[in-house]
C-alpha cells in the first residue's frame, strides 16, 4: 500500500492500546476528564465545575489534623443487632459489608489531634458504612468524643456525611439524636466551640440533630442537605420536579440554615481560624 492509500484508509497497528484503569477520572457533574494525580493534588475538586468528589474518612482526617497528631478513639466499638433485623439482607451482613468497604467498625471515625496547633476533637462520618447512618454505636462514639473534648478543653469538629438514622436499629438509633444533643449542650455550657461541617449528603436524623447544632455550621459547595430526600418530597407534594438547587448547600445558605460555604481545599485554614477565635479565654 502506498502513502496516499494509507492516508485514505488510515493507519492500522497490530495491537489495541488501552488506557489503564485509574489514570483518568470523569467528573459526575460536568463529565470533564482529569488526570487522577492532578485531581488528588486538587483535593478531589473538579477544575472545571468545582464538583467535590466524595472522599472517605481517611482523607478528612489527614486534611484536618496536623501531621502526626491524630490519635483514634474507640476504634473497636461496633454495632450490635438487638432487633435481629432483616430486610433484603441480614443487618449483620450489612455491618460486615460496611466494615469491609469503609475500613471502619462503625460509620464514624473519632479521635483527637491538633489543627494549626489548636487542640481538636474530630469526628468524621463515612457513607461507605451503611450510608453513614446514625446507629447506637455511632452515637456512642460521638458522645465519648464530646466527653474527651470536655476533659481536655478542646474544640470539637464533626464532619457530617449521612443518609440519616439507621432504620435497622429503630428507637435505639433515634435515641442517639437526643443523647448527642444533650452532650453538645454540656460542651456549650463549658464554653468550648463546636463546628459542624456538612458534606454530601447530610440527611435525616443527623440533620435533625447535631449537624444543625454547631456554633458555626459550614458546608462544602453543592452538598445535599435536608431531612427527607427529594424523591420523598416529590411524592408527598405530588409534583414532577423541585426548584433548581433544591436542598443544595447554596440554597440552604440562602435560607439561613448554615453560616458559610467553604471549599475543601480552604477548609483547614477556615477551621483553624475559627477554633482559635472561639476558644474560651480560660482555655488558652
Amino acid at each position: 500500500m502506498n502513502w496516499f492509500e494509507k492516508m485514505k484508509s488510515g493507519f492500522k497497528t497490530g495491537r489495541k492500546r488501552e488506557i489503564p484503569a485509574g489514570i483518568w477520572s470523569k467528573c459526575p457533574q460536568c463529565s470533564f476528564s482529569t488526570y487522577q494525580q492532578a485531581l488528588e493534588r486538587a483535593h478531589w475538586i473538579c477544575s472545571e465545575c468545582s464538583f467535590h468528589y466524595p472522599v472517605g474518612h481517611q482523607y478528612y482526617v489527614q486534611l484536618l489534623t496536623d501531621e502526626g497528631t491524630f490519635t483514634p478513639l474507640d476504634d473497636s466499638l461496633t454495632a450490635a443487632d438487638p432487633l435481629r433485623f432483616r430486610d433484603t439482607k441480614r443487618y449483620t451482613d450489612r455491618i460486615r459489608d460496611g466494615k469491609k468497604a469503609s475500613e471502619l467498625n462503625e460509620a464514624v471515625c473519632t479521635g483527637i489531634g491538633r489543627l494549626g496547633g489548636e487542640p481538636l476533637a474530630l469526628g468524621v462520618m463515612d457513607t461507605r458504612f451503611i450510608l453513614g447512618s446514625l446507629g447506637s454505636a455511632t452515637g456512642e462514639k460521638i458522645s465519648r468524643l464530646i466527653d474527651r473534648a470536655l476533659a481536655e478543653r478542646s474544640g470539637l469538629v464533626l464532619v457530617c456525611q449521612s443518609g440519616g438514622a439507621r432504620m435497622m436499629e429503630s428507637a435505639y438509633s433515634l435515641m442517639q439524636m437526643a443523647k448527642i444533643s444533650a452532650k453538645l449542650h454540656r460542651l456549650a455550657l463549658a464554653r468550648l466551640p463546636y463546628i459542624a461541617v456538612l458534606t454530601d449528603p447530610t440527611y435525616g436524623g443527623v440533620t435533625a440533630s447535631f449537624a444543625m447544632l454547631g456554633d458555626v455550621i459550614l458546608a462544602e459547595p453543592g452538598a445535599r442537605i435536608g431531612f427527607a430526600g427529594p424523591e420523598v418530597i416529590k411524592q408527598f407534594l405530588k409534583v414532577e420536579s423541585l426548584p433548581e438547587g433544591f436542598q443544595r448547600s447554596e440554597t440552604v445558605l440562602k435560607h439561613g440554615f448554615i453560616d458559610h460555604i467553604v471549599r475543601r481545599d480552604e477548609l483547614p485554614a477556615a477551621l483553624g481560624r475559627l477554633l482559635a477565635m472561639l476558644r474560651a479565654p480560660e482555655a488558652l
